[in-house]
């Protein structure tokens, strides 16, 4: 029996019953015994691990409805260089106890990991990947990380010109192995075996050492990777020269030197690995545009005097003034001054936004004209900006289940590949050209070296670092390369009625005025009402320059209106119920009425000193991009639904002006993901798309949830992709992006595998040189890197 006691943090816990619950489904269990502490928010649990796993006893918690507390970190790793690493990093440290998840992306070179810092702490988990031989750190500021890919780049690149420059002279005595006549001059110091000795030395042990390090730590783990292949092959290579060189030592013996298959073949690699690191940074372009898109300094009022701070001095409640043709540095809320605000860097959206007191403003959108001041009311990391470059880093760090493929296919990859390296030398040495170990030799060598498996590491996570980064930069927030892939599945797009397809904020849409002047007494009365269609109207008659008139009684009418008495005269406002009440005769507003009816627009009668005097219609207006975005959705082949709690006859009524033809309507808040569960018991993969805390169950229960950024806070975090501004047209861009993004990712594993198929068995047969191997696997991970690029130039 193995016992072992555990502390977990819980989140979501809100009275004794929520820890009283925890505490007897735990216990229920066999060999385990908990104690929850509601006040702590944790859980001290023992439990013996050899009945039940520390995962089993999360998941339970979490099946409950609460959230274990975990860390997530994201770590920047060195020595990676192929698949194969990132393999062992996963395998090996997501089985430490306490680490929940390890996510290793080989394009970044970093790693999402999700630990219990109770269980195990970082420090620990960095000494395993030390030991591992892929040393790692917290993810550095950006400028510094810069400088350190700068330079990293630059060694990258002497060493390739030592190496080119050590290594020319070798590949010109190549000429001299050609079966045919070159006329070439070959003097005879190249053909020496100690001078190609000399040339190579460096070369396979200086400039090539980081190969030997890594197969070492590789192999002393266990496992295989790309090193372990160019190793094995140009050491072959080099010490057989080296043994020719010995053998010839007072002999008339004419040696048979592989001296410029190894020192070329390493060269060859190194070019690859330069070219990759240099297209696999322009990957990472979407983060420093975004980054880029901060303010550098903002102007903030303190003690009454205007002062100039760098941005990382901002504090939240200081009061920011802003002037014309400014960045805005943080987020806030305006309080005095009117502007129009430039947030297309973010929300995709050309047209500028009118901003006054009481609304928000983002940081890093640009101010076009007028001064305002505003209260910064996020700073620093809790940004919109900062949030989105968050979202981005973790989707470019996370994988997309097509990866796992990928994954699988190298993780046996290099050993399958040795063995037939192996029994390729042996088929040749002992029954193709028997006894001819040279020839063998080179057979194997080939074999080993045009099976490095680069771009199979490459296929995936560049093109997921490329789309997330598009996406990113059109205001589409994928949380996930899993989200990103899986959008491209969805047939059927359910839409939310408010705040979604309609703007969620009542306007007025028709006024019909009976009586001259009336309008000045329907603004005045609703303006001391607290229904939400008076701000509608009040509003509207602010558009008209309508100065309010005196009020000297107020009356609400619960469910039919209102009854005041304005400027001396007796005003009614409400419905047809009210308008009976005090029977006025509104028959002259009857066609009228039953037109913006049907529209789905809720209509009031008003009535001055016992007049009919006007109706007015109001209306959650439809926003701009819907019928349009709709269009788009339709023409990709894919069903839309819209869901609200509006009545029949007014959902049916939006839906038609949007070209919507399945509608549920009458749907309460609590039933939303009942029908997300209707449509994908019909089959359908469903996108949810949402903007309330009502629409979050909704949001999670979908295959992709797809929250408005204008929306809530809890939609967003329950949502998978986050549309910024509010866009529908974002949504028809998303699975675009999507489908583009996945027939990229295609397109790289096939070229990844396609050299490998066809090399190996080529190279098995004796025809490809392995200077000719060397070259093919250093191009196909260009190619791979340079196939995912083109994504950037997608249009959505």
């Amino acid at each position: 029996m193995s016992k072992k006691k555990v502390i977990l943090g819980i989140d979501g816990m809100t009275c004794a019953s929520c820890s009283a619950a925890i505490e007897k489904t735990l216990n229920k269990k066999e060999a385990v015994e908990a104690n929850v502490n509601l006040a702590m928010e944790k859980a001290s649990i023992e439990f013996d691990d050899s009945v039940i796993g520390l995962k089993e006893i999360e998941e339970t918690i979490e099946k409950l409805g609460y959230t274990v507390v975990k860390n997530k970190v994201l770590l920047e790793v060195d020595g990676m260089t192929c698949a194969a690493c990132s393999s062992i990093i996963e395998k090996v440290v997501g089985k430490l106890e306490g680490v929940y998840s390890v996510s290793v992306n080989l394009t970044t070179n970093t790693a999402q990991i999700e630990y219990n810092e109770k269980l195990i702490s970082l420090d620990e988990i960095q000494k395993k990947m030390d030991k591992l031989g892929y040393p790692s750190r917290l993810k550095t500021d950006d400028k510094d990380k810069k400088a350190k890919q700068k330079d990293e780049l630059a060694t990258k690149k002497t060493k390739l010109i030592i190496s080119i420059i050590l290594s020319l002279p070798l590949l010109y005595t190549m000429v001299g192995h050609m079966p045919w006549e070159t006329s070439l001059p070959m003097p005879d110091i190249l053909m020496n075996p100690w001078f190609q000795m000399l040339l190579a030395t460096p070369v396979q042990f200086i400039i090539g050492w980081s190969f030997y390090v890594g197969a070492y730590k590789s192999l002393m783990n266990k496992s295989a990777n790309m090193d372990v292949l160019i190793v094995i092959g140009t050491s072959a290579a080099y010490f057989y020269s080296v043994y020719e060189g010995l053998k010839s030592i007072g002999t008339h013996h004419m040696p048979h030197l592989y001296f410029e298959t190894s020192a070329v073949l390493i060269t060859l690699v190194l070019l690859g690995k330069y070219l990759e690191s240099n297209a696999k940074g322009k990957t990472k372009e979407a983060i420093e545009k975004l980054l880029s898109l901060q303010a550098k300094e903002a102007t903030v009022i303190r003690e009454g005097k205007e002062i100039r701070l760098p941005l990382e001095e901002v504090k939240k409640g200081d009061v920011v003034v802003v002037k014309p043709g400014e960045k805005i540095p943080v987020d806030g809320i305006v309080i005095s001054g009117n502007s129009s605000v430039d947030e297309s860097m973010l929300t995709g959206e050309s047209i500028p936004v009118e901003k006054s007191s009481g609304d928000e403003v983002i940081g890093a959108t640009i101010n076009k004209n007028g001064n305002f001041t505003f209260e910064a009311t996020k700073v620093g990391k809790d940004t919109a900006l900062a949030g989105i470059i968050k979202i981005v880093e973790e989707a470019q760090g996370s994988k997309a289940p097509i990866q796992r493929m990928a994954d699988k296919i190298s993780g046996v990859f290099v050993p399958v590949v040795v063995a037939i390296a192996f029994v390729a030398f042996l088929v040749w040495y002992f029954i193709a050209d028997k006894g001819n170990f040279a020839h063998a030799l080179e057979v194997a060598i080939s074999v080993l070296v045009i099976s490095c498996p680069c771009a199979l590491g490459l296929a995936t996570p560049t093109s997921i670092m490329v789309g997330t980064g598009k996406g990113a930069e059109n205001g589409i927030l994928f949380k996930g390369g899993e989200y990103l892939e899986t959008t491209h599945k969805i047939d059927a797009v359910l839409l939310d009625k408010t705040g979604t397809v309609t703007k969620g904020k009542p306007e007025v849409t028709d006024y019909f005025e009976h009586e001259k002047g009336a309008l000045a007494y329907i603004v005045s009365a609703e303006a001391k009402s607290e229904h939400p269609l008076a701000d509608a109207i009040v509003l509207y008659g602010e558009t008209k320059n309508i100065n309010k008139l005196e009020i000297s009684s107020f009356e609400a009418i619960p469910g039919k209106g209102l009854h005041a008495k304005v400027d001396a005269k007796d005003v009614l406002i409400g419905t047809r119920a009210l308008m009976k009440m005090y029977d006025i005769n509104i028959d002259s507003g009857e066609d009228e009425y039953a037109l913006l009816e049907n529209e789905g627009k809720t209509v009031m009668f008003a009535a001055i000193d016992g007049k009919f005097s006007a109706s007015i219609a109001v209306a959650d207006t439809i926003k701009q991009s819907s019928k349009s975005a709709i269009e788009k959705i339709n023409k990709l082949g894919i069903a839309v639904y819209m869901v609200t709690g509006d009545n029949q006859r007014t959902a049916n009524a939006i839906a038609s002006q949007v070209g919507i033809e399945n509608v549920y309507a009458e749907v309460l808040p609590e039933q939303k993901a009942d029908v997300v569960k209707d449509l994908k018991d019909k089959g359908y993969k469903v996108a949810m798309v949402g903007d309330g805390i009502n629409d979050a169950p909704a949001l999670a229960f979908a295959d992709i949830g797809m929250a408005i950024g204008t929306g809530s806070d809890v939609a967003i975090e329950a949502a998978d992709v986050t549309l910024v501004g509010g866009d529908l047209d974002h949504i028809p861009k998303s699975i675009d992006l999507s489908r583009k993004t996945m027939r990229n990712i295609r397109q790289n594993l096939f070229w990844a595998l396609f050299y490998n198929t066809i090399g190996i068995p080529v190279a098995a047969m004796g025809f490809l040189e392995p200077w000719v191997a060397g070259a093919a696997m250093a191009f196909s991970s260009v190619s791979v890197v340079s196939n995912a690029l083109r994504l950037k130039k997608v249009k959505l």
